[in-house]
C-alpha cells in the first residue's frame, strides 16, 4: 500500500527538480518567464528527458541519483531521509506500491539566490496508472549546481491546502454572525454570516418582515473576482428574483452598487450602503431604488445589532 509519506517523496522530488528544469508535464521549465536576463540556464532538455524516463519507469536508483549525497527530504509527517541511500530506497519502496503514476507540477514562486543555487516552492499532484483523483503535496525545495549540473539538496513537504480568497475577504470578517435589526416603521430584518468551505466566500442568509409579516428573504454569497479584482455578490430572493453587487470600501463603509431581476421580469437597480458603527452594530441603508425605470423613495436605514455581541 503507498503511504503518504512515500506519496508525498514522489512528489517532492518532482517538485524540486522542477526549478532546474526537469519538469514531468515538458515545455519550457517551470518559472523559466521568472528568471532574469544573465541568470544561470536550467539544465538541457536531454537531462530533464532523462529524468522523466527514470520517474516513469519506477527507476528508484537512477531518480536518486539527481539528488547531492548529502541531500535531505522531509515528508508531510515530519519524517527525514538523509542521503541519496536513504532517499534511494525510499523510492523503491513508492515506486514499488505504485507502478505507472504520472506527476503534474504546479510551480508557484522560483527564486534564484545566487548563480549556484535555487529555492522554490509549489504544488505537486500524482495521478495512479489507474486514474482516479489526483493526490497533491505542498513543496519546498533547494537546488545546487555542481559541476555544471543542477541536484536537489532539500525539499520539505506539507499538506496541500485547497486556494481560498480569504485574504481578500478580510475586511468584511467583521460581520460573520448574527444580527437583527428593526426601524420606525415596523420593518425588522435578520441576517447572518458566515465563511463557506475554504473561506472562499462569506454566504448570508436574509430576511425582512413588516409589522410581522414576512417581505422578503433570500441567500447573498459574497466572493472575491480574480478578474476585475473586486468583490461581488450574488443574492436569490424568496420571491423567485435574483441580483449581483460590486462591493466598493469607503472608510467604515461598503457600498454596493446592485441589479436585479425581479420574478415577475422587471429590472431594478439600487445602492446599498452599509456602514460598521462598531463591531456589534452596524446600519443598511437602501438608496437609489429603481423598478422598472421607476424610481421610489428611499426607505429609512435598518439599524443593526450583533445578536451575540463580541466580548471585550
Amino acid at each position: 500500500m503507498k503511504t503518504r509519506g512515500g506519496l508525498a517523496l514522489a512528489l517532492g522530488l518532482a517538485a524540486a527538480l522542477a526549478a532546474g528544469g526537469f519538469v514531468a508535464t515538458g515545455g519550457v521549465p517551470a518559472g523559466a518567464e521568472e528568471r532574469k536576463a544573465g541568470q544561470n540556464e536550467p539544465p538541457d532538455k536531454g537531462r530533464r528527458a532523462e529524468f522523466i524516463a527514470a520517474y516513469n519507469r519506477g527507476d528508484a536508483k537512477a531518480v536518486a541519483s539527481f539528488w547531492t549525497p548529502d541531500a535531505t527530504y522531509v515528508d508531510q509527517d515530519g519524517r527525514e531521509y538523509k542521503g541519496r541511500a536513504a532517499i534511494e530506497k525510499r523510492y523503491a519502496q513508492v515506486f514499488a506500491a505504485g507502478k505507472g503514476a504520472r506527476l503534474t507540477i504546479h510551480v508557484t514562486s522560483v527564486k534564484q539566490v545566487s548563480p549556484d543555487v535555487v529555492l522554490e516552492d509549489g504544488i505537486t499532484e500524482v495521478t495512479s496508472a489507474g486514474g482516479g483523483p489526483a493526490e497533491a503535496s505542498r513543496f519546498s525545495a533547494v537546488l545546487v549546481k555542481k559541476d555544471g549540473q543542477w541536484y536537489v539538496q532539500s525539499v520539505r513537504d506539507a499538506e496541500a491546502q485547497a486556494p481560498s480568497n480569504a485574504q481578500y475577504l478580510e475586511d468584511l470578517e467583521w460581520l460573520i454572525g448574527e444580527w437583527e435589526g428593526e426601524t420606525e416603521k415596523g420593518v425588522s430584518a435578520t441576517a447572518s454570516y458566515d465563511w463557506a468551505e475554504n473561506q472562499n466566500f462569506i454566504v448570508s442568509k436574509f430576511a425582512t418582515t413588516l409589522d410581522g409579516d414576512p417581505v422578503v428573504g433570500g441567500t447573498q454569497w459574497i466572493g472575491w473576482d480574480a478578474v476585475d479584482k473586486r468583490i461581488r455578490s450574488r443574492s436569490f430572493y424568496s420571491g423567485g428574483g435574483f441580483g449581483e453587487a460590486v462591493w466598493t470600501k469607503e472608510g467604515n463603509r461598503w457600498v454596493l452598487q446592485t441589479t436585479a431581476r425581479m420574478a415577475n421580469g422587471k429590472k431594478a437597480s439600487a445602492t446599498n450602503v452599509v456602514t460598521k458603527t462598531d463591531d456589534d452594530h452596524m446600519t443598511w441603508q437602501l438608496t437609489k431604488l429603481t423598478v422598472g425605470g421607476e424610481s421610489l423613495p428611499d426607505p429609512k436605514p435598518v439599524k443593526m445589532k450583533r445578536v451575540n455581541p463580541a466580548q471585550p
